[in-house]
Parts: C-alpha cells; structure tokens; sequence
C-alpha cells in the first residue's frame, strides 16, 4: 500500500482518520492560509487544502498526502478559529438561531504521479436560540478556542444546534471522510481491504 500522509497537526483530523484503520502519519504542511482578493469560501478551502497537501512533496515523494481546510461562514463572513474566549462567546452570540454553513476542502495528493484529487463539502448547522448564559457556559466548560465555529460538535457543542445538515457528519469535525474513501478507492486504497 502506498503510505499515507496527513497534511495536519489537528488532533481532530488524525482522530478521525483513524476511524479508517489505515496506517499514516502526521507532518505540518506550509501554507499560506490567508484570503486572496475576491476568494469565496469554496474557493479558499479547496486552495488551501491543495497547497497543504502539495507543500509536502518534497518531503513524501511515494505518498498519498491528505490536505484538508475549513472555514464556517455566517450571512455573508468568514469566521475562522476564535482563539479566545471572548471571540468565541461572540462568533456564537452571532450564530445563535441561524444558520452557519461550514465548507471544508479536501485534496489527495499523490507526490509519485502528480495527481491530485480535491473538493468542497458542505455543511449546514441551524444553531438554536442560545441564551447568554448557555453560550458563556458552554464557553468555558469545552474552550473550543481552536475550533472553527466555536464548537465541537463531537461533544457537548451537539446541544447547541436544532438540526444538522449534511451528507457526512465528519465533515463538521474537520474530514469529509465519504470524500475521502472514494479518493483513496481512486487510488487503489480501500480502508475496508487494508
């Protein structure tokens, strides 16, 4: 099999590729992920998510590289990571009772060949009418200060929202893991074979 690279220092990501009972490992990719003029959403995770996984060419040149970014977008702004606590009871202040789509970009890399599969998932969180109380709470009970969104829906974040939607929850953790396996088939990897 040929070895795989996770283009990630995101313990969410590498717990999630770990579901597939694969081999990998993890290595920082090089990117610059700031926002270009004019860029959507789509169009930065789908970047990004390439140059994360091309970065490391050099380093891996027999691997399967897998890239993966994500932003959550309220109306019409990107919102990134909070950081603080702070930022994040503010981003979820503005989330409470609306909806907030997460698009996250996945790439394959394969450094042997040159090809390279990649594409945007989305994912809608319709967020429940949040008091201040709830949102502080939740705040400093999960600090999801490294979480975009502000939250963590593979823990108690699961009790902010009304409804998800979505063709694969793992998306929202950071991994269209469907997206995944079918590049990984593309490439003569099947997670149920190995």
């Amino acid at each position: 099999m040929t070895p795989i690279v996770l283009a990630s220092t995101s313990p969410f990501r590498r717990a999630l590729l770990e579901k597939l009972g694969i081999p990998f490992i993890c290595a920082i990719p090089d990117a610059d992920e700031t926002p270009r003029e004019g860029e959507t959403a789509r169009q930065l995770v789908t970047r990004l998510a390439r140059e994360k996984a091309q970065s490391l060419r050099v380093q891996y040149p027999s691997h399967l590289i897998i890239g993966s970014d994500q932003v959550c977008v309220l109306g019409n702004n990107i919102t990134g990571k909070p950081h603080t606590e702070r930022n994040a009871v503010a981003q979820l202040r503005q989330a409470r009772g609306n909806r907030v789509t997460f698009y996250t970009g996945l790439a394959l890399f394969n450094s042997s060949n040159g090809q390279l599969q990649s594409e945007c998932e989305p994912f809608d969180v319709h967020f429940r009418h949040l008091s201040d109380e709830e949102i502080d709470h939740y705040v400093r009970r999960e600090q999801p200060l490294w979480c975009a969104g502000s939250f963590k829906s593979e823990g108690l974040g699961i009790t902010l929202f009304e409804r998800l939607e979505g063709r694969d929850p793992n998306t929202l953790v950071g991994l269209p893991l469907i997206a995944l396996c079918a590049m990984l088939r593309n490439e003569g990897v099947n997670p149920l074979l190995t």
